[in-house]
């Protein structure tokens, strides 16, 4: 080891050391006298011990604590890997430490993610012990004496774990270097980190465990996480064998408990067809095996491996589109929405009876909407953003975060089909029911994509089953009926323009009367980013008020076509609404601006709607749902 540097003497005896933990606020003031941290030696595949303090003329060092298998930490591969080379050239050496993985494994996962500085295994928590480090990612800043001078976070990106703020607004591990190198003190040593607690080794129960992983939770596990939570599926980690969910345990009591997962939106209305919650019992068994240290219980009790067809579900497909080419999407970055031009080929009008949709790499994939298009329009779009310069998301298709990014002149010539979200296999339309699929369409898939830490790349299908003459001529046309929010009840029931800058639940609502009988079959409602509660309803001729679904809290990164468990008939005169709140103030961590501004109604990115969409078929001519959007204030004032 070399004698400290004057730097570092002179760091030891003015900047404070940090508490072991992280504390969910800022800390600042006085702290106990400077202590120096004695690290492990850090070893690569080799075997061979490194020590970050070795090259010559080294002032600080930066031990981030990460994981592979946390989806907040694999968000940082990339921002470090920015820092070691910006501020490898003034003296700082960056490291990482992963605990509880194998030399082996952090060197293959190191090469996906693309890290540019150096990765060690902390297979036996000595790297993570030493610095008292709690979750992952966490950083600490060592002086060039071994002294930590700066312990937390990277920057400010996430407000809670799985929550990104609109906009990264402090860079708190540049800030500490900035102060460390310029000789000044660390002006905030802590910072709360916030990402995924390290789960170290917990001591076997003294009695046996009533609840075991093999025997109570596995089962659960199998029956309602693994669709999502497998090698290669869209979750960020897996929760197949015993350590995948010992990893895991308290997020596991703290999200389904708060029923952040399984991912369900909806609060209220009619039976949905694959409602994801648990039952309270479910919750209950989980929360207990956590509480109880996790225990794996026997490996006899464990049921068989839970198997996934490889195939499609709904046996080979009729005609199977597929992307042109590989889509690339690049590590970090906002989500990006991107349109994929299919064309069909169809010489005569088809009626589409089932679809299923295969991303070529769930793990980024988020949802799929389906769609087809006759006026050619998304091609010129296609075309015209190939023509563009490409960035660090590139290939075929072309950005649009609103559906397709365009509204026909007339309404019949593009038209939605559903879409896939996580754990959805083939999907059947209704009995008796179909979707029009024109001749000569092109079928356009919207695709949000996700981050996944490290680069990759999808090539996204579908597959199309098609009615066979003669029974296509007896289906009835699934058509979309579309509520439109139209007035401004927070103004008096003025009609809805805009989200007035700072207002928070600024209420908007809409309403139509069906000309006919229908059936409703699903039902989908839609806003923007400053959503916050949204439900639609239904008012049949003479009778009362009927939730078909409600949101408590809208996500526009979480949206979805609900089906009904039971199709709804509905007679002529019965009226949908759609109400809903927006939050357009700066307590809104998903604002986009800041400060808030005006936001019009429209159709952009940067706009606000308010649509309640419901899937129905019609005995009206050519199948049309007719209804009539209720137009006059008067309807709406004062509100029922």
């Amino acid at each position: 080891m070399t004698r400290p540097t004057r730097f570092a003497l002179f760091a030891t005896l003015v900047l404070p050391i940090q508490l072991p933990g992280c504390d969910p606020v800022l800390l600042r003031g006085a702290e106990p006298t400077p202590a120096r941290v004695t690290l492990p030696a850090l070893r690569g595949p080799t075997g061979k011990a490194t020590d970050p303090f070795a090259r010559e003329g080294t002032k600080a060092v930066v031990v981030a604590v990460l994981s592979f298998k946390c989806p907040l930490a694999r968000d940082y591969f990339e921002p470090l890997s920015a820092v070691a080379a910006e501020y490898g050239p003034k003296g700082v050496t960056v490291v990482g430490v992963v605990p509880n993985e194998t030399p082996e494994e952090v060197a293959r996962q190191a090469a996906e993610f693309k890290a540019t500085f150096p990765l060690f295994a902390d297979r036996g928590f000595a790297a993570a012990d030493a610095l008292k480090a709690t979750h992952t990612p966490e950083v600490f800043v060592l002086d060039a004496g071994r002294v930590v001078r700066y312990r937390g976070r990277v920057d400010d990106k996430f407000g809670a774990r799985l929550k990104a703020n609109a906009e990264v607004t402090r860079h708190d591990l540049r800030a500490a270097l900035d102060d460390l190198l310029a000789m000044r003190a660390v002006a905030v040593p802590r910072t709360a980190c916030v990402g995924c607690e390290i789960a170290r080794p917990k001591a076997a129960p003294a009695a046996p465990a009533r609840v075991t992983f093999h025997k109570d939770v596995q089962p659960i596990l199998q029956a309602r996480c693994q669709e999502c939570h497998r090698p290669g599926e869209a979750a960020p980690f897996p929760l197949v064998s015993y350590d995948d969910a010992a990893t895991w345990a308290a997020d596991i009591k703290e999200f389904t408990g708060s029923r952040r997962m399984p991912p369900w939106k909806p609060t209220g209305g009619l039976p949905l067809a694959h409602d994801r919650r648990l039952p309270a019992a479910e919750i209950a068994t989980l929360a207990a095996w956590a509480d109880g240290g996790a225990p794996e219980g026997e490996k006899a009790d464990a049921p068989p491996p839970r198997t996934f067809t490889p195939g499609w579900a709904l046996g080979e497909p009729d005609l199977v589109l597929t992307v042109g080419d590989d889509f690339h999407i690049a590590a970090r970055g906002p989500d990006h929405y991107r349109c994929f031009v299919l064309p069909t080929g169809l010489t005569e009008d088809r009626m589409l009876i089932g679809y299923e949709v295969r991303p070529g790499d769930a793990s980024v994939v988020h949802h799929v909407l389906n769609y087809f298009d006759t006026t050619g329009t998304a091609r010129r779009l296609e075309a015209e953003a190939q023509g563009k310069a490409a960035g660090a998301d590139r290939g075929p298709g072309y950005e649009s975060p609103m559906g397709i990014g365009f509204t026909p002149k007339d309404a019949e010539a593009v038209g939605g089909f559903g879409g896939w979200a996580p754990g959805m296999g083939g999907q059947r339309a209704p009995a008796g029911t179909g979707h029009l699929l024109p001749k000569g369409a092109d079928v356009v898939l919207q695709v949000h994509y996700h981050r996944t830490g490290k680069p990759s790349s999808d090539r996204t299908r579908i597959g199309l089953y098609f009615a066979k003459a003669p029974a296509a001529t007896g289906l009835k046309r699934l058509k979309t009926l579309a509520v439109p929010g139209l007035f401004a009840a927070s103004d008096g029931f003025a009609p809805f323009t805009r989200v007035p800058a700072g207002r928070a639940g600024y209420r908007v609502v809409g309403r139509v009367v069906l000309d006919e009988p229908g059936r409703v079959y699903a039902v989908m409602p839609h806003m923007h980013m400053l959503g916050s509660k949204v439900r639609v309803t239904m008012t049949r001729p003479g009778g009362p008020e009927q939730v078909v679904v409600a949101i408590g809290e809208w996500d526009y990164a979480w949206q979805e076509a609900y089906r009904l468990a039971t199709p709804l008939d509905v007679p002529a005169g019965t009226v949908f609404a759609v109400e809903a709140e927006f939050d357009n103030s700066a307590r809104n961590p998903l604002n986009p601006h800041r400060p808030p501004q005006d936001v019009a109604r429209g159709e952009g990115t940067t706009d606000e709607m308010l649509f309640g969409f419901l899937g129905m078929t019609s005995d009206g001519p050519g199948g049309t749902v007719r209804a009539r959007p209720l137009t006059d204030p008067a309807m709406y004032h004062p509100a029922k």
